[in-house]
């Protein structure tokens, strides 16, 4: 009777289903494309049944090797709810977790939604990764991301919480000096602050039917948190979060519709973290405090 096969042969055989290549199911494990081939011999071997047709594109699965892909399946869901499970047993300890979310997410809003976490949850720890990198949310560097996209891997959780208008926006000390600007051609009259490598204002003042160019920013950065600074030391108009600029002392929003998209706000966890009381009570309490946050803005603004 043949012995049963490693446990690590039928994870490197259902990558290759899942993945539908060699190539995919190794990226997906961290291992080399000949080890899980190897594996998949094993298996073969080991069973003494073919699973896959060998084909110029790669390895095809059989009918047998799609019917054990059900029981192979459910039996790793069933493994990944145990070790959940175990997590879930040690949450009483306390433990961390790790969020990752942008600079200005991170250094703006975060901190009030983290005072209100602390009292709620004293013996859980936070690791906080400033980051407006796409890559974290790959995740295991993090527990819980905040992003301003909607992630699309299939093995997170996502939930959109909501919309941020984005609204030009000056401190009074500079208005003070220059005027309100009352129109948007009023504003590329101004001092304006934006970035430097990127061309995304330029690009959306041009579908209002403006050309404006680097040189009408007098001050350029691509540190958002360093231009909400320059913008909070009154030395122009720049552009961000109206929540953020309503809640910050000294700024004033201008009342101009330039029509720019809202930011849209996800939070997104593994979905096998989900279920893990410490991460889950904090994922909850992030999008409550993000919620409120997000419900403090006013409706868009119209012109006349």
């Amino acid at each position: 009777m043949n012995r049963e096969p490693d446990w690590a042969l039928w994870r490197s055989f259902a990558a290759v289903i899942s993945g539908g290549s060699l190539s995919a199911a190794a990226r997906h494990l961290s291992m080399s494309q000949p080890t899980i081939g190897r594996h998949i011999e094993t298996l073969e071997a080991n069973l003494g049944i073919p699973l896959f047709e060998r084909t110029l594109n790669g390895l095809k699965p059989n009918g047998t090797a799609l019917r054990l892909y059900e029981p192979v399946q459910r039996a790793q869901n069933s493994l990944a709810e145990a070790a959940i499970l175990a997590e879930g047993a040690q949450d009483d300890t306390g433990g961390t977790v790790r969020i990752t979310a942008s600079f200005m997410i991170s250094n703006y809003v975060l901190p009030k939604i983290l005072g209100a976490i602390r009292t709620a949850h004293p013996r859980i720890g936070i690791e906080v990764v400033p980051s407006d990198s796409a890559e974290n949310l790959l995740m295991r560097e993090a527990d819980i991301a905040v992003r301003m996209f909607r992630p699309t891997q299939l093995e997170l959780v996502t939930r959109h919480l909501g919309d941020i208008p984005l609204v030009p926006v000056a401190h009074e000390d500079y208005l003070a000096r220059r005027g309100m600007p009352k129109e948007i051609a009023d504003l590329w009259e101004h001092d304006l602050l934006g970035f430097d490598r990127s061309d995304a204002i330029i690009l959306h003042a041009r579908r209002l039917g403006f050309e404006l160019k680097r040189e009408n920013f007098v001050i350029r950065s691509d540190d958002q948190a360093h231009l909400w600074e320059l913008i909070r030391a009154g030395l122009g108009i720049g552009f961000g979060q109206e929540t953020l600029a309503r809640q910050t002392p000294g700024l004033v929003v201008i009342p101009i519709d330039l029509h720019i998209p809202p930011m849209p706000i996800w939070l997104t966890t593994h979905r096998e973290l989900f279920t893990s009381h410490r991460i889950r009570a904090i994922y909850d309490a992030v999008a409550s405090g993000l919620l409120a946050y997000i419900n403090e803005a006013p409706a868009p603004l119209s012109n006349p």
